[in-house]
């Protein structure tokens, strides 16, 4: 995690004023992607980078902003929402404000300084944690603390939905809210249940491989896969009534029904349904120390998103195809959005230098890039530095 203390006397050159500081994490799924917006199961775990936001109290109702990544202060008023949908990095920032002062908090007027160590574009929900650290600090600021962690993380969606204009799911919201040290969370998206599932296996890694290759068309197809879903429901809705989301769509329901769907639209089902399958079961076998089984539920996963959902890339299919060649290699693939960002890796930790090496040397001669790869472990959520 970025030094607290650099930031701390950079909030003070600039805003003449002691911070205080919060952060919150970016994150991997292990198992359970595009299951989110359709009411189904997730399983991640907060990752040990994280975005940090220093901030301290303003006399007046402005919020002014600042980032250590782009030299221009912005600012806005809490009493004029300025416009929605500029497609920069202020839309997160004001429209948590926003989401938060329509929930009843009675916000402050506020100096924020960010930073991060969690890449953007990279599928690891840097849009997440930058809106529940800035929550946080916004809430505590004005002194209201009437809001849990899952009402935060509902402002968070929200602020997305309206202010940026992507359609996402609850999932990243709530791992960076309610991330926990050593766990995963096994989070039922309907019910916005989060259970803590041990995750510190002795001889095990999470490995991240950022391929570097930015999801230009994630925001868009994330929303058009969104839609293909919602298709699929309102068409299985008129023989099955009691289907509200994919969630509630069994395998042979879906079988039984596919002629009614499109072929495109049958596959972006057929990922829902199964991976729902797949997560519940990776909950189980990672309660019961299967981390072989845990692997092959994550590969399983790659390959329904790569064939079934269309949201993978080549950079990410080969640093699969590369991972599950190599000795100590559980399991691996694509985590968050798809279309470019990274890989989870599940491996013995004999296996990391070797795994790095081989990534590193086989993306860059097919690619020309290398990518950037770390270890990581369960960390916790959103969060005050006291």
């Amino acid at each position: 995690m970025t030094n607290l203390v650099p930031l701390r006397r950079h909030f003070h050159s600039i805003y003449g004023a002691e911070p205080r500081l919060f952060s919150a994490p970016g994150r991997v799924n292990l198992v359970g992607d595009h299951t989110d917006y359709n009411d189904g199961f997730v399983l991640p775990i907060a990752i040990e980078r994280r975005t940090l936001v220093a901030a301290a109290q303003r006399a007046d109702r402005s919020v002014h902003v600042q980032s250590t990544r782009f030299p221009t202060k912005r600012q806005f008023e809490l009493d004029r929402p300025g416009p929605r949908r500029q497609n920069g990095w202020l839309d997160y920032v004001e429209g948590m404000a926003q989401s938060l002062q329509a929930r009843g908090v009675e916000l402050t007027g506020a100096d924020l300084l960010i930073d991060s160590d969690v890449p953007t574009g990279a599928g690891l929900s840097s849009s997440a944690a930058l809106e529940m650290a800035v929550g946080l600090a916004l809430c505590s600021l004005a002194g209201d603390e009437k809001l849990s962690r899952v009402e935060l993380a509902v402002a968070g969606q929200t602020a997305e939905h309206d202010y940026v204009g992507t359609m996402c799911g609850i999932m990243d919201q709530l791992i960076a809210a309610l991330g926990q040290s050593d766990h995963a969370l096994m989070i039922d998206c309907r019910t916005l249940e989060a259970t803590p599932v041990p995750f510190a296996r002795p001889g095990a890694v999470v490995l991240v491989c950022d391929t570097k290759v930015k999801r230009e068309l994630a925001s868009s197809e994330y929303n058009r896969r969104r839609a293909e879903c919602q298709e699929g429901v309102r068409a299985l809705q008129e023989v099955l009534p009691h289907v509200r989301a994919l969630r509630d769509v069994s395998l042979p329901e879906l079988e039984a029904h596919a002629a009614r769907l499109s072929e495109t639209v049958r596959k972006r089902c057929f990922h829902v349904v199964t991976e729902n399958e797949r997560t519940l079961a990776a909950a189980r076998a990672l309660s019961e120390d299967d981390l072989a089984e845990l692997g092959r539920l994550m590969v399983a996963s790659h390959r329904s998103l790569q064939v079934d959902y269309e949201v993978s890339c080549p950079e990410l299919d080969l640093c699969v195809e590369i991972a599950t060649a190599e000795p100590g290699v559980y399991g691996a693939r694509m985590t968050g959005g798809g279309f470019g960002g990274c890989t989870v890796n599940l491996v013995a930790e004999e296996a990391v230098a070797s795994l790095s090496e081989a990534l590193s040397r086989e993306v860059e001669r097919r690619f020309g890039t290398r990518p950037d790869i770390f270890t990581t472990r369960a960390s916790s959520g959103v969060k005050e530095h006291l």
